[in-house]
């Protein structure tokens, strides 16, 4: 997610480096390390004990359009689930940057972080052009070596004119902004994400990073991904962020045929490590 993106429609010609229809074994054992249901009150801020709320609209280095809000307006919890919305209106924030749209950005950064196990989260993304709801990781260091050097696993993104298809992508040095480590998941012709409630996931160790949709695994990537000469950056401790983007280099713009608000809905998000 955060990243120029230049090759737009060239992400879907992109190959992942295994595909399969076959769900994660349910053998497999997983001991949970941190939740947030989000079952608090409705219109009660996200758990400022698990979350920080992001603001700004410095565009986050896609060009993205909106300006990111703590209001409730914006972020807030309802019926057991996180609602993100996205919302077309004038709004200038605390940095004075006016724009013409706002939404929400979380992160669990200084507050969680872990090096492998499961990530995954159960979210009804918006829809239409310009949207960019995303569910990632990045890396803890970014004091220390910026970015892409922190690396990034992008868990679920997807752009509103791709209704049916979602990306799950990795970055780090020499492999990132429009030459990510990625792949795709696209649901039958005629479907959208937007329809349902979908677990997004990635099962992370020291050997390979899987990418899951409803427990279908679709994208497997290791370090034999890279070329030889790069480094594989993903051996240390990352944070979760959760976020609706307006607008961008990757989405394009919001036009005539986009209705406002749009809502992103997160039941849960939930880590495990094995054991």
């Amino acid at each position: 997610m955060h990243r120029i993106f230049t090759m737009i429609a060239a992400l879907g010609l992109l190959t992942p480096t295994a595909v399969t229809s076959t769900p994660h074994a349910s053998s497999r054992q997983w001991k949970l390390s941190w939740s947030d249901e989000f079952n608090g009150p409705d219109g009660a801020p996200p758990d400022p004990a698990k979350w920080e709320i992001v603001t700004g609209g410095n565009g986050f280095g896609n060009k993205e359009l909106e300006q990111y809000t703590a209001r409730p307006e914006n972020v807030h919890q309802e019926h057991g689930n996180l609602v993100i919305t996205a919302r077309h209106e004038s709004f200038t924030g605390a940095d004075g940057i006016q724009r013409e749209y706002t939404s929400a950005r979380l992160q669990t950064k200084g507050k969680f972080e872990q090096e492998y196990g499961r990530f995954e989260a159960r979210i009804k993304i918006p829809h239409g052009q310009g949207m960019w709801p995303a569910f990632w990781l990045l890396g803890n260091d970014d004091a220390k070596t910026g970015w892409p050097g922190r690396g990034e696993i992008d868990i679920m993104e997807n752009v509103g004119y791709e209704p049916g298809k979602i990306h799950g992508s990795m970055h780090g040095p020499g492999y990132s902004g429009g030459s990510p480590l990625t792949g795709a998941y696209s649901l039958p012709a005629g479907s959208k994400f937007a329809d349902d409630f979908h677990v997004f996931a990635v099962e992370w160790d020291a050997s390979a990073v899987r990418f899951y949709m409803d427990d279908h695994l679709y994208e497997t990537q290791t370090p034999d991904s890279i070329p030889s000469s790069k480094r594989w950056v993903f051996d240390h401790p990352f944070f979760i962020l959760l976020n609706l983007a307006v607008g961008g280099e990757w989405p394009r713009d919001p036009d005539a045929t986009t209705q406002f608000p749009q809502q992103m809905l997160v039941d849960y998000v939930r880590v495990y490590t094995r054991t």
